[in-house]
This record gives structure tokens, C-alpha cells and sequence, in this order.
């Protein structure tokens, strides 16, 4: 195991904040001294069916400790799932069947292992424990804190303040987070900087059953592509995992070197040391990595975490040949019509799969990424006349030949 002073610098990597530090050292102190890992803990709703990028930070950093030896507890939350996360919503949340919640949770246990090994990897399911709760014990449960406590928490405080509605069974959701690390016994949990709130409460609710309570452990929110908003997927700026090898290259090949730098930091395997040469290479320090190289190494390497080392090399094949070369890709998908008719240029993008929505597809024209045959559309209202063969390109990386039927 590593000293303590070497695991303080992993676990300081890409962190915001750590609560309690001293109380950290001392933890893994005694964890050297016994031979008994920490168990690190960071709890994950499925309430989509996949995950980007910015959902693998936490698993990034639980990544981290588990390479230091500790024992990661991989929370899938099929109980606080049907509660559904307040955090950061203006108004209640629609809560998912139980049905979406488990075929949620099934998608997240295949992708996680992507990054984390399972063979030193605990999946536990918090319905474990909560469903066993009578009412009365959850009656006792939400006796452990006021509602004056709750409005603390910023979105509460500002929803209440707007005299936003909020249902009596959100302010259980912190509660039954935080109960998770009691019934765990966690020694330290990860969650993003919104979930400080949360985050606080299972240090709180282990206090009073007389547990050493959890150190804290933020990191922060990915930028999407944008490097402005958080990655989302309604904002159009994300990296799925289970996108296209070529897809996941081209992508972060067109992000700004200074997102890339936060990339490497939070998502990368790369060593402190290597971390420093692409730090220094982005500043134009002579001794510093070049920026375009350290963006394919960074590429490759997230290409191959979710689609294996041989399809990220022919990511970058496909990269260099398409975009230095200005080839258009030979394989790309046929988008099928059944006559010539004329259509609205945001419904052709959306219904050749380019887009995920009508509006995103206004917002890509209005931003010049729609090109028709080889030249930019500036207009998001123009009509098309269909032809079979016509050439469509959405961004930088997504084609689609348009075909008539019969044609």
C-alpha cells in the first residue's frame, strides 16, 4: 500500500473539497497500520439508461482508490431512484416505475466495469436495507432532522423562497442517502459538488448511531464540449460511452486545450508526473507534451477504456484520414425517403439520426456546423428538395447519404 502522504496526492487529484482532511489521514493511517481497507462509497440512481462522461468522474476517483487498495462500494440507489434526486430541480421530480429503475440498473452495472474492476468492486443496492423499513422506521428516520435544516440546502431554500411547491417525500431523499453510509458503515463518500448537502447528512446520521462519521469528498461538475455548461445530453455537449469509437475520438479531438487539461485530470489514467508534462505543454512551457499529441493520447485512451485498444486505433485512422485529409467517410449511414418531396432542413437532420431533436438541429445550424454537399446552411427554416445521393453533414464527425426508395 502506498504511504499516506503518496495516497493524499491521488485522492487530492481533480478533488474540490475534502471533509475532514486531518480526519482522512487519520483514517488511512490506521488503514496502513491494520492492513484493513477504507471503504469508499458513492451511490449512483439510475434514472437514465446510460451514462457520459460526466457521470464517470466518481467512478474516475473510486477508481483511484480501489488502485490504492482500498474496497469500493458502488451504490445503486433502486430505492432513492423511485424518490427521485431534488438536487439542483426547481420543481419535483417525476418519480420512475420500478421496472425502469432495475433495466436502468442493469445498463449501469455492464458500463461501470468499464472502469472499475469487479473482481474488487461491492455493487450493493440500497433497496437492500430500505425496504425492509416499516413505516415507523421511517417515521424514526425523518425524526433525525428538522425542516429548518432542510431549508438549508440551497435548491429547498430557493424553492421555497419562490413559493415553488416541494412534496414531503423529497426532503426524505438526503435522509435515506445518508442512511446508506450508516447501514454501509462508509469511511469516506464521493459525490459531485451539488451533493455536498446529502454528502453532510450521512456524516451526520453516522454521529448520532455512534459510527465514526464519513470524510466528504466533492468533484466537480464535467464541462461538456461547450467547456461552459455541464455536460448533458439535453444540452446537445456530451460524450456517451456507448457512442461510436470514431464518435468518442472525433469528439474530444475537438475540445479547447484547457477543457482537455480538466479532462485529463478528472477522466485520465495518466500519472502525476505525466499529468504535469500535459499541464506544462498547454501552458507552452518548452519541457511540456504538445497539446495536439497529449489530445490523441487522451482520445486513444478513453476510446479504448469503453471500446478496446483496436478500435481506438482505427479511431484515430479514421480521425487523420477524414479531417486532415478532408475525406468524407465511405461507410456512412443511408438515411431512406420514400419520394422527392420537399422537407424542412431540421426534420431531415433529425429523421437521418443526426440529431437527436429538432431542436438541436436549429441549434447546430444557427451555430454553422449543417452542411448540405459540402456547403454551410445558415438558414434553420429552409426547405429541401430531396435527391437521392445528397450528402448530409451534422458537426464534424456525422454523415448520412440521403437515398430515395426505388431510386
Amino acid at each position: 500500500m502506498n504511504s499516506v502522504s503518496e495516497q493524499m496526492a491521488v485522492i487530492h487529484r481533480g478533488a474540490v473539497e475534502i471533509l475532514v482532511e486531518a480526519e482522512l489521514e487519520e483514517k488511512l493511517v490506521s488503514s496502513k497500520k491494520s492492513g484493513i481497507p477504507l471503504k469508499i462509497k458513492a451511490g449512483f440512481d439510475p434514472t437514465a439508461p446510460d451514462l457520459h462522461l460526466g457521470h464517470t468522474v466518481l467512478i474516475q476517483k473510486l477508481k483511484q482508490f480501489q488502485d490504492l487498495g482500498h474496497q469500493v462500494l458502488f451504490l445503486i440507489g433502486d430505492f432513492t431512484g423511485l424518490i427521485g434526486d431534488p438536487t439542483g430541480k426547481n420543481e419535483t421530480r417525476k418519480p420512475l416505475t420500478r421496472e425502469q429503475v432495475l433495466a436502468n440498473a442493469q445498463t449501469y452495472q455492464e458500463q461501470v466495469f468499464k472502469i472499475l474492476d469487479p473482481e474488487r468492486t461491492r455493487i450493493v443496492f440500497n433497496n437492500e436495507w430500505m425496504g425492509k423499513m416499516s413505516a415507523s422506521d421511517l417515521i424514526g428516520l425523518a425524526a433525525r432532522y428538522t425542516v429548518a435544516r432542510m431549508l438549508e440546502r440551497d435548491d429547498f431554500s430557493k424553492r421555497f423562497t419562490g413559493q415553488q411547491p416541494i412534496a414531503i417525500h423529497e426532503f426524505l431523499y438526503p435522509l435515506v442517502q445518508g442512511w446508506d453510509s450508516v447501514a454501509l458503515e462508509a469511511d469516506v463518500e464521493l459525490g459531485g459538488t451539488d451533493q455536498k448537502f446529502n454528502l453532510l447528512v450521512g456524516r451526520e446520521l453516522q454521529k448520532q448511531m455512534g459510527q465514526r462519521p464519513q470524510t466528504v469528498l466533492t468533484m466537480p461538475l464535467l464541462e461538456g464540449l461547450d467547456g461552459v455548461n455541464k455536460m448533458s445530453k439535453s444540452l446537445g455537449n456530451y460524450i456517451g460511452i456507448t457512442e461510436p469509437a470514431r464518435e468518442i475520438f472525433g469528439k474530444v479531438m475537438s475540445i479547447s486545450d484547457e477543457l482537455m487539461l480538466r479532462y485529463y485530470e478528472l477522466l485520465s489514467d495518466v500519472d502525476l508526473a505525466q499529468l504535469a508534462r500535459v499541464r506544462d505543454g498547454v501552458a507552452g512551457k518548452p519541457s511540456g507534451a504538445h497539446p495536439l499529441e497529449s489530445k490523441k493520447a487522451l482520445a486513444r485512451e478513453l476510446v479504448a477504456r469503453f471500446h478496446g485498444v483496436a478500435e481506438a486505433g482505427q479511431a484515430e485512422e479514421d480521425f487523420v484520414r477524414q479531417f486532415k485529409q478532408k475525406e468524407i467517410p465511405d461507410d456512412m449511414p443511408e438515411a431512406v425517403f420514400q419520394s422527392k418531396e420537399r422537407i424542412w432542413v431540421c426534420r431531415l437532420l433529425n429523421e437521418a439520426g443526426l440529431v437527436a431533436s429538432n431542436g438541436e438541429a436549429r441549434r447546430l445550424i444557427q451555430q454553422g456546423g449543417v452542411k448540405l454537399n459540402g456547403e454551410k446552411i445558415a438558414n434553420p427554416d429552409l426547405e429541401i428538395a430531396l435527391e437521392d445521393g445528397i450528402i448530409l453533414q451534422a458537426g464534424k464527425r456525422r454523415f448520412a447519404k440521403v437515398r430515395i426508395s426505388g431510386s
